[in-house]
């Protein structure tokens, strides 16, 4: 029994997959998030000294944030209890309580308990959970891909320690990867495989900061060629493409080819060419870059190169990053083609650009002139007294809600500095502004 017991934990153990027997169980172990886990830091020490507090792991996918809970439990000392907040309610939220006050009343453990995916939890979950975190029965460590200010309810979140994970480094990637390669407990030792330089970069780039992923795309390379004999077990970048299913194009996310792509697929919708564009945008989501980074490129385009000659422009991008952000690869590319091609269709106009360029450039040279009295804001007596909005007339108690009145600061009167053009929108943006001038400049007495 006891050796069928044995054979048995192995298979399941050579079962799991090679990310999750690398996972480090120790801040030694662990690579990357230095800003974290400095010898000083406030999360080391808080380990050493057995001294844990609540806190929310807030990085992207595959960024250490599991590792990082199970090793705090683990060098604490500390019961450890995972919930899910896909799959659990209130109902076993109290059994993890009646678990914790257990663990403390017989064997003064304290309990770690370690939600993944916090931002799912709902209201009443969190609120479930906030008085034991306030009364220490439980430190709470969350993880999560969103931002917690607006997935975490306030009260609980002032109750823990929001920590920024960062997307591992290439070179950590490749520490990570050797390692895996080199282990011959846990990782891929026993193969003695040989990986070429150029399919090691192959995977680290594929992985995009993800650590998971990069092991998950290390270990498919190597079932490809565990089967040969050990001296043909090398992973070449062909091997590398063909475990990845996917062949990389000529593509540096940090270098000259990033910012050649990005340049001109941001020319194209300028020019407006929409296939340009549409190829330009595939070129660089096939090569992985970053979906979120063309769509901020596109939302600044419509401000930029559109602006006011069709004010659509800037909802239609940013809808596309929320669609994006919503649906995710691959279904969501398909939403910043939409938004390219509306940009590139969309009428042009700079004129925003360059008038808010003006405004930056008088200011560097005027400093910060005072407002004028009579639109400065009055709350308190003495102000009045002063003179603040003193005269100021209401615009909706004149005509087409319009009155003539000084608004820039005196050095600046008649200053213009939006200067919209004949084109879309800004045509009729422009005969407005033009008829109000026109009175402004009559009421003035010329």
């Amino acid at each position: 029994m006891d050796l069928f017991n044995q054979s048995e934990r192995e298979i399941k153990e050579a079962a799991r997959p090679l990310a999750d027997r690398m996972r480090p169980k120790s801040l030694d172990a662990f690579v990357g998030q230095t800003h974290l886990l400095g010898k000083e830091s406030l999360l080391c020490r808080a380990i050493e000294e057995d001294r844990l507090f609540s806190v929310i792991f807030w990085g992207p996918p595959g960024s250490g944030k599991t590792t990082l809970a199970r090793i705090m439990a683990g060098e604490t000392k500390s019961h450890f209890e995972t919930f899910s907040a896909v799959l659990s309610g209130v109902k076993e939220i109290r059994g993890v309580i009646d678990e914790a006050k257990a663990q403390l009343r017989y064997h003064q453990n304290k309990t770690v308990l370690f939600v993944d995916e916090i931002h799912r939890f709902n209201k009443a979950q969190q609120d479930a959970f906030l008085p034991h975190v306030e009364n220490g029965l439980i430190t709470l460590i969350g993880a999560t891909t969103e931002n917690p200010s607006f997935e975490v309810i306030s009260p609980l979140l002032s109750r823990a320690r929001v920590m920024v994970l960062q997307p591992f480094s290439d070179e950590e990637l490749s520490i990570i990867l050797r390692q895996a390669i080199n282990d011959k407990e846990n990782g891929l030792g026993t193969l003695s495989l040989k990986v070429e330089p150029d399919a090691l970069a192959h995977i680290i780039w594929s992985a995009d900061g993800d650590a998971r992923v990069a092991l998950s795309n290390l270990e498919a390379a190597a079932s490809l060629v565990q089967e040969k004999g050990v001296t043909k077990r090398k992973i070449t970048r062909s091997v590398a493409e063909a475990a990845l299913q996917k062949k990389a194009l000529r593509y540096d996310k940090a270098g000259e080819e990033h910012y050649d792509l990005i340049s001109a697929f941001h020319k194209s919708m300028r020019g407006s060419d929409p296939d340009a564009a549409l190829y330009w945008l595939g070129r660089m989501l096939v090569a992985g870059e970053d979906p979120l980074y063309i769509a901020r490129r596109m939302v600044r385009f419509a401000s930029e190169d559109v602006g006011n000659a069709d004010p659509k422009a800037l909802s239609v991008a940013v809808s596309a990053m929320q669609a994006f952000q919503f649906v995710g690869l691959p279904e969501g590319d398909l939403a910043l083609a939409q938004a390219a091609v509306y940009l590139a269709t969309a009428p042009k106009s700079n004129a925003l650009y360059a008038g808010y360029g003006k405004v930056k450039e008088s200011i560097g040279k005027t400093g910060t002139l005072p407002a004028p009295l009579h639109i400065r804001n009055a709350p308190t007596r003495l102000m009045k007294d002063l003179g603040y909005g003193k005269d100021y007339k209401y615009a909706h108690n004149f005509t087409d809600a319009h009155v003539s009145q000084e608004y820039l600061p005196e050095k600046l009167r008649g200053q213009v500095y939006y200067e919209p053009t004949d084109r879309g929108y800004e045509k009729i943006i422009k005969e407005r502004l033009a008829r109000w001038r026109k009175l402004r400049t009559k009421n003035h007495g010329g």
